[in-house]
């Protein structure tokens, strides 16, 4: 705990070392990774919210998703919103309580200047309607574009990593896992705040969680974004068992640990995979998660969210 607590993480041999840690003892493991929250992040829990503005039609093949147009899934497509329904979207997620705002969009990146411009015109409105932290996560997109998006008022960008450079080619063979690397290398370039993380039960060991998470620290990102595999019938992985609440605690666990001052947020598939125990996420060490609907299924009811903050004695960022 102590290397922790100074802010350093555990490396390679060590995460790994503490991933052979019985499950048995998940409960000694909160009460140090509590201590470690708490230490560089207090009682305040940063809530975010999406929007799914652009849906299906995917080129990619990741094994997971259900939005791919390799699989067939059923999952709705449509093309990019209107900038005035991204930017109601957005006001809504503020109304329930959310600090920050993501426009999601499928494919390998934002095709063209037309949905650029969109984008734009969203993220101008945002930031002329209210306080809220305005983001991206709109695939492989260059710097120009991301400048440009930065211009009209977007302050963090998301890309997830998914997986670890091992386990990648198990995951996604229609890109590099490079070109993943060189967006969020541009990104922090551009002085955004970077958000990217992974989703876990897609079959990786527990040793390539942790070559993720020093692939994020060697990165500087700025927040890890914790996704556990909710199966999408059609996809690949649609048979795969959910992970059990007490490993995705330690999962949760092992990054902030590993990343003791980062941002650690649990977004998809937390009431599936944890269900009852969804409150030790916070022991665990997450310090915000995503409230309201995820890409393609539905998320827990806000309320029922901001009531569980409230029991835990926690707040809002902001609030």
């Amino acid at each position: 705990m102590k290397k922790a607590l100074a802010g350093e993480g555990l490396g390679f041999a060590e995460g790994v070392e503490f991933t052979r840690t019985p499950i048995s003892e998940i409960y000694e493991i909160l009460a140090v990774t509590d201590k470690v929250r708490d230490h560089f992040k207090g009682s305040e829990v940063d809530l975010c919210s999406i929007v799914n503005a652009k849906s299906g039609i995917c080129a990619e093949n990741c094994s997971f998703c259900s939005q791919s147009s390799h699989y067939e899934t059923g999952v709705e497509s449509y093309p990019m919103i209107e900038a005035s329904d991204i930017s109601g979207a957005a006001a809504k997620a503020e109304a329930l309580g959310a600090r920050e705002f993501s426009i999601v969009t499928s494919g390998t990146k934002v095709s063209g200047p037309e949905e650029i411009a969109t984008l734009v015109s969203a993220l101008t409105e945002m930031r002329a309607a209210g306080e809220m932290e305005r983001c991206a996560s709109i695939g492989n997109v260059s710097r120009d574009s991301l400048l440009k998006l930065k211009e009209a008022g977007l302050q963090s960008f998301h890309h997830n990593l998914e997986t670890s450079r091992s386990f990648f080619p198990e995951v996604c063979t229609t890109h590099e896992y490079d070109e993943d690397i060189a967006s969020i290398k541009a990104a922090k370039e551009l002085g955004l705040y970077v958000c990217s993380g992974g989703i876990f039960g897609l079959g990786e060991s527990f040793e390539q969680r942790v070559e993720l998470a020093v692939t994020l620290r060697e990165l500087g990102v700025d927040s890890v974004p914790i996704n556990f595999l909710d199966p999408r019938p059609g996809t690949p992985l649609e048979k795969a068992k959910n992970l059990s609440p007490l490993e995705c605690l330690k999962i949760i666990a092992l990054f902030r640990l590993m990343l003791p001052t980062t941002d650690i947020v649990v977004c998809g598939g937390r009431p599936k995979n944890l269900g009852h125990l969804q409150p030790l996420i916070f022991a665990a060490g997450a310090n915000g998660m995503m409230i309201g609907n995820y890409l393609t299924t539905p998320g827990r009811d806000a309320t029922d969210d901001l009531k569980m903050l409230a029991e835990l004695g926690l707040k809002p960022r902001g609030h």
